[in-house]
């Protein structure tokens, strides 16, 4: 659910800050009685001037409340004199104070009305040509459109946020481009869904099979298709699928395919005699990404000799003795420039990644830790003793969309200044977010990617962990000795018994790590995990039943999901008091105490450091803290999230959302000394391995499953991955590139 767009409307008391180069300024205006701070993109606004502006109040953690201003106009002056000194005063192109006059002594109060729609009308009068004339129209659409578009597409029922968005695109254009084509409300900056732009097209009586409609009902599925995965679509797959989706038989669907590729719409890849559509920014991701890869396969080995050498000697004076398999992984991290390291739990890749780090900082590299989330990265960090960040972080992030697109500080033309590039939980790790990060390493920067081949692929569409592995060109060293300290736990063993497709190791005994306990229903089940969560486990093993215990779910919905889950977990481990001020969301409640997540990453809102550090901003999609302080009247949260204090201002509480239970999906990149996992009526599409074996390996301590032993061998024997279609390891093998 977006912000609430809010419109207010004053006169420009100030200028406090103006930045020459972006635009971005600092404005004060009195509003109804009011002095209101307002921020944004302002540049053009005067003092002393009437303005509209459109967009949310949010609070800085040093300036207080702020005006956030997405978009704006200046006032319609609205007398006869009003609208002569407006026009005199230059704010249109070519109209001085005489040609002001001569405007409005001809057109009089209907003068904006004639500059606004009959444009053409202006070249009667003597120094203004038609072109000046239509030039003229623009820049006044442009300084009062906003209103056009809100008024516009309130009329099909869109918000403010959606009129404003499609305005920063389409400016004084927007209304004429949504009556020409509604479809263009799918796409960016709106992504409004395609039914709601098809009822928009039926009421505009534009033809079912229209150009238009087809090709956005292509791109739709395209971009649909992107949250499954999937960073293309074969050739026939794609034409069935829109054909079914927007009702045309698949020959109008077909016909279109070549003009939009010629259109740079879409691109198109031929491979083993298939065709493979794509939208063009992932095409080009997928081919940057593989010919970045191929440059560092070209380049020349370094000396065996010396790396034997080396490992060797951090052999003697760290007192350890490398495992074969670890020997050959960091002896090839030393000699190639891209290396893949993977392995399942207790295989040794911490022990080998700090062998690797140890033997880069030996040889005087400047080495970059970096991994997908803000968790992952503090257990990177933590494991090797060493700072790590999210990638994000280290790319530096300026700006970010609603689509979660973002622009970083660090890109071709800024590199970053590192020799060498460690990425751990690579698996989680999506195919724009990568061609990011290899277009801001220098051309000859080493790149070492860990991760579980085994575990569940990105969020994002791609799969650049396994295409790396799949193209047969990138060096690989796969862990598969189980350590025997490792060996001894059952979460380990069980782990490798669910990869391996065998029956997973329930005895249950007392001494044991993991545990099955059946329930037959799904309300025996709830009750079970809400009595281990908050009883039992604590009670046994000393855990503390918010910090130490996670409830991990393959799905959001049911009374085994997340949201049903998490309601349960609040009324048994922080019910409603006195003395625990709430706030009550439409769909959820947050409470003095919870524990809860950040569902996107937020590089805006801002944290302080109690006990020392520097202050900063943002908070990530995963990131699990605890409500501290709640403000009723001010409708904001607090939430201490490991050393940071987060101030969750009205504009972004919805962004949190209760965490006693979340999916296991959202747990990748996690370690939590106990898991609680219920399965029983998982939904078809979630019963496979690897989700499985996913939920199984975030438990450090203790693993203990809910519900049926034959609904967990369900899992284990469904080997079927969600298939991802993706041309990287073809691109990779590909010589021309």
């Amino acid at each position: 659910m977006p912000d609430e767009m809010e419109t207010i409307r004053g006169t420009v008391e100030n200028i406090v800050y103006q930045n020459e180069l972006n635009g971005y300024s600092v404005i004060e205006i009195s509003s109804e009685g009011e002095l209101v701070t307002a921020v944004g993109s302002l540049a053009e606004l005067k003092a002393g001037e009437e303005v509209v502006l459109h967009g949310t109040y949010t609070t800085h953690a040093s300036f207080g409340v702020q005006f956030k201003t997405e978009a704006y106009e200046v006032n319609m002056p609205e007398t006869v004199s009003a609208v002569r000194k407006y026009l005199a005063s230059g704010a249109l192109p070519y109209i001085g104070k005489a040609m002001a006059s001569k405007i409005v002594d001809k057109f009089g109060e209907n003068t904006l009305e004639i500059i606004a729609t009959r444009p053409e009308k202006l070249a009667e009068i003597k120094g203004i040509t038609l072109d000046k004339a239509h030039n003229i129209q623009t820049e006044f659409k442009r300084l009062f459109g906003v209103r056009e578009a809100i008024n516009y597409l309130a009329n099909y029922d869109l918000p403010a946020t959606t009129a404003v968005a499609m305005f920063r695109v389409y400016g004084p254009d927007t209304v004429t481009v949504v009556n020409e084509n509604p479809y263009a409300l799918c796409g960016e900056p709106a992504h409004v869904q395609f039914e709601k732009a098809d009822a928009i097209a039926a009421e505009l009586s534009l033809e079912h099979d229209s150009r238009v409609r087809v090709r956005a009902g292509i791109l739709y599925v395209l971009r649909h298709n992107l949250q499954n995965g999937h960073s293309c679509l074969p050739r026939a797959a794609m034409i069935n699928t829109v054909a079914d989706f927007i009702r045309v038989e698949p020959q109008f669907i077909e016909s279109e395919i070549d003009p939009m590729t010629q259109d740079n719409d879409l691109r198109i890849a031929y491979f083993n005699e298939k065709e493979y559509i794509f939208l063009p920014e992932y095409y080009r991701a997928e081919q940057n990404i593989a010919a970045h890869i191929r440059f560092l396969l070209k380049m020349p080995q370094g000396d065996v000799k010396h790396a034997d050498k080396l490992i060797t000697m951090l052999e003697t004076t760290q007192g350890i003795k490398y495992a074969p398999l670890q020997r050959q992984a960091i002896m090839s991290a030393l000699q190639n420039y891209a290396l893949v390291l993977t392995g399942g739990p207790g295989t040794g890749k911490t022990t080998t990644v700090n062998g690797m780090l140890a033997a880069f900082e030996q040889n005087g590299d400047r080495v970059a830790l970096t991994a997908p989330t803000g968790r992952a990265a503090k257990r990177l960090s933590e494991l090797t003793a060493r700072k790590a960040t999210t990638i994000h972080r280290l790319l530096e992030t300026t700006h970010m969309s609603e689509n979660g697109a973002a622009s970083f500080v660090h890109n071709e033309k800024n590199k970053l200044k590192c020799d060498v590039v460690v990425i751990d939980e690579m698996s989680m790790v999506d195919t724009l977010l990568f061609d990011s990060l290899l277009a801001a390493l220098k051309p000859a920067c080493k790149i070492i990617m860990v991760g579980d081949e085994d575990q569940l692929p990105s969020v994002g569409a791609g799969n650049i962990l396994g295409s790396m592995m799949t193209s047969g060109l990138v060096p690989t060293v796969r862990l598969t000795e189980i350590f025997r300290q490792a060996a001894e736990s059952r979460i380990v063993s069980n782990a490798h018994r669910i990869v391996s497709g065998e029956e997973v190791d329930i005895s249950n005994e007392p001494d044991s790590d993991f545990f099955l306990l059946e329930r037959d229903d799904q309300a025996r089940c709830v009750d079970l995990v809400c009595d281990l969560v908050s009883r039992r486990l604590p009670a046994s093993y000393g855990f503390d039943a918010r910090d130490d215990i996670q409830v991990l779910t393959p799905t959001k919905i049911g009374p085994l999901g997340t949201v049903s889950l998490n309601e349960a977990l609040q009324q048994r481990l922080n019910p409603p008091a006195d003395d625990k001020p709430q706030i009550n969301l439409r769909d959820r409640i947050l409470r003095l105490g919870d524990k809860v997540m950040q569902k996107k990453n937020n590089y805006d809102i801002p944290f302080t450091r109690p006990n020392g550090g520097e202050d900063g901003a943002g908070a990530f999609n995963g990131d699990i803290g605890v409500i501290v302080e709640v403000d009723k009247k001010a409708g904001s949260v607090t939430v201490l999230c490991e050393d940071r204090l987060i101030l969750y201002t009205p504009d972004f509480v919805r962004q949190l959302e209760p965490a006693y239970a979340v999916t296991i999906h959202k747990s990748q990149g996690s370690e939590y000394p106990a898991i609680v996992m219920p399965l029983l009526d998982v939904p078809p599409k979630l019963c496979y391995r690897n989700l499985l074996y996913t939920g199984v390996t975030r438990a450090r301590k203790l693993c203990v499953l809910c519900g049926h032993a034959r609904e967990a061998m369900q899992m284990v024997y469904n080997v079927k991955r969600n298939k991802r279609f993706s041309c990287l390891a073809n691109f990779l093998r590909d010589s021309k590139l």
